[in-house]
């Protein structure tokens, strides 16, 4: 897979053929020489093993991180071919010195993990671990060890052999397993993680039946069953349903320091795929707080897999882990394929370059920050991004002013406390209510100009000792709304609203109230705000987006959040 004209260290794959290995295979392989110590161990190779399904290894993905990985001065990268792996013995598999393997759908395991107990080369993810992955019971056993969260669960086995946990009892908008309650919507997940048929159980006040979730088929990831009821064979985990916003977030590490997150549309909603022009799946880059931030590291390490894929729901202001999927790239991602493959050619490089003596030194940057091309040649990674944005198409802003005296303004100034400073904002609904209850005010302005409403709407009392200063001519006569908002008459007929100018002109306190409305966002504005945010998701350098990493240096083993990767 890698040619750079350096000595290449394949056994076992001469014309695509595995051959029997000699002593001095053996040799070269365990980096013991030998009688050729002498030899030039400079030019030393450390062969990265790739052995998983076909289907996996020569993914769009995998492809695109190898051939990076293939940059490393002294790394040479070995595809195990599928035949062999399905129809050889272990002893005849090819030789390497760190291996990256993983199940998936038809890969056989077993003999992966005697693979590794005869060659004992260096894990990336661990193998015994994957078995536990396939099994939503244990997932969700390690993450309740682990201290993280996820959402409240029972687990229903139909073993004959433990009876005394298959206790479940159905009504109509609720079940209880094993003693412990879910009301609808609940969610139902087959044990074995390789079952993805997942279904959402949906009360009668919300029409009843389920919504059925399965692996993605063409533009379908769920249809909507009138079936209510639960399934009655198999084992299955029951958990409560977690309201999200409708995105499912998905997130990929690249060893406990790294992690990549991006949403994408629930399939939970409609069960409609988005898709972008090309057919891909649509997905958007999000941040991660420091609490998710400290999950991703504790399932990686957790699950002893380096390259891991997790998911998490964002609900009620916490994030629940529901899903660990073991190892996972995220697609279609430039800026990801450049720095899983540099963190993954540091990792091999820290841990076996001293092994075979190899004359590889740490890199300046303990952290293995990636560095980002750039049309001017290349510069660090980008840390933040500041933007000043101003608003899109919105309707004016409106004002109207009165001065008034009459009691109620008074003891509302009194009630939320005006007279300390002397001037009252009111913003709150439940304020702004109080105004409209004894003031035609509102009717007035919906006579002028349509409508109370908006974002900005509020309510401004100032307190005047001595009251507003005296009218002049030319505003004798008029009411008190005409002559401080030129309202036509008619509004003071119709809601007669008419003041004597004795009332308007009177000595004494008085509070000067001033409306101000308007300024909501348009249809136009709507449009401009949401072409801005796609606009802002690929400004990144490279036009990849702004993703999310998780770097933290070796010397901050307890501060996760000291580099939180770029902010937006």
């Amino acid at each position: 897979m890698c040619n750079r004209g350096l000595p290449r260290l394949l056994i076992g794959r001469e014309g695509g053929e595995s051959r029997e290995l000699d002593e001095g295979d053996m040799r070269s392989i365990s980096g013991h020489y030998g009688e050729d110590e002498e030899e030039d161990q400079s030019k030393r190779q450390i062969v990265v093993g790739i052995c998983s399904m076909m289907k996996k290894s020569t993914s769009k993905p995998m492809t695109e991180i190898l051939e990076r990985l293939c940059k490393f001065e002294y790394i040479t990268v070995d595809v195990f071919p599928e035949e062999v792996i399905l129809n050889e013995p272990v002893e005849k598999w090819p030789l390497c010195d760190c291996l990256i393997s993983f199940h998936s759908k038809g890969f056989p395991l077993d003999k992966a993990v005697n693979y590794a107990k005869l060659r004992n080369p260096l894990h990336i993810n661990d193998l015994n671990m994957q078995y536990f992955i396939q099994d939503r019971r244990e997932v969700y056993r390690i993450l309740q060890e682990e201290g993280i969260d996820l959402p409240r669960y029972a687990v229903l086995n139909r073993d004959p052999d433990r009876p005394e946990e298959c206790n479940l009892v159905e009504s109509e908008d609720h079940v209880e397993v094993n003693g412990e309650v879910f009301h609808k919507p609940f969610v139902e997940k087959p044990v074995s993680a390789e079952d993805h048929n997942v279904y959402i159980y949906y009360p009668t006040s919300a029409g009843g039946g389920s919504q059925r979730l399965f692996r993605k088929i063409g533009s379908r990831s769920s249809v909507y069953s009138p079936e209510s009821t639960v399934r009655k064979t198999g084992s299955y985990i029951y958990e409560e349903f977690m309201a999200t916003d409708g995105t499912d977030v998905k997130v990929y590490t690249v060893g406990p320091d790294y992690a990549h997150a991006e949403a994408r549309k629930s399939p939970a909603l409609d069960g409609k795929v988005e898709r972008d022009s090309e057919g891909k799946e649509i997905r958007y880059p999000v941040m991660l707080t420091a609490m998710e931030k400290l999950v991703a590291r504790k399932v990686c390490l957790a699950f002893k897999q380096t390259v891991c894929g997790f998911d998490l729901l964002r609900a009620n202001g916490h994030s629940f882990v529901c899903d660990v999927n073991g190892f996972s790239f995220v697609k279609n991602s430039m800026k990801y394929y450049d720095d899983c493959a540099k963190v993954l050619g540091n990792m091999v490089m820290r841990e076996l370059a001293p092994q075979f003596h190899i004359p590889w030194s740490i890199p300046m940057e303990a952290e293995d920050i990636p560095i980002v091309p750039t049309t001017s040649g290349t510069m660090m990674e980008l840390r933040c991004v500041i933007a000043v944005i101003r608003h899109g198409d919105r309707t004016p802003k409106q004002k109207m002013k009165m001065e008034v005296r009459n009691a109620l303004f008074f003891d509302l100034f009194e009630k939320y406390g005006g007279y300390k400073t002397g001037k009252l904002k009111l913003k709150k609904p439940k304020q702004l209510q109080g105004v409209v209850c004894f003031c035609p005010l509102p009717r007035v302005l919906s006579f002028r100009y349509g409508h109370f409403s908006g974002i900005n709407r509020k309510v401004q009392l100032t307190y005047l000792p001595n009251g507003q200063p005296k009218a002049s001519s030319e505003e004798e006569g008029m009411c008190a709304v005409c002559m401080l908002t030129q309202i036509s008459c008619c509004c003071c007929v119709t809601f007669d609203l008419s003041v004597s100018m004795a009332d308007v002109l009177k000595e004494g306190p008085s509070l000067l109230l001033v409306l101000k409305w308007g300024g909501e966002l348009t249809p136009a504005g709507r449009v401009q705000a949401e072409e801005l945010g796609r606009a802002f998701r690929c400004m990144y350098p490279g036009g990849q987006g702004i993703t999310q990493h998780l770097h933290q240096p070796e010397s901050w083993p307890n501060k996760l959040d000291k580099n939180s990767g770029p902010k937006k």
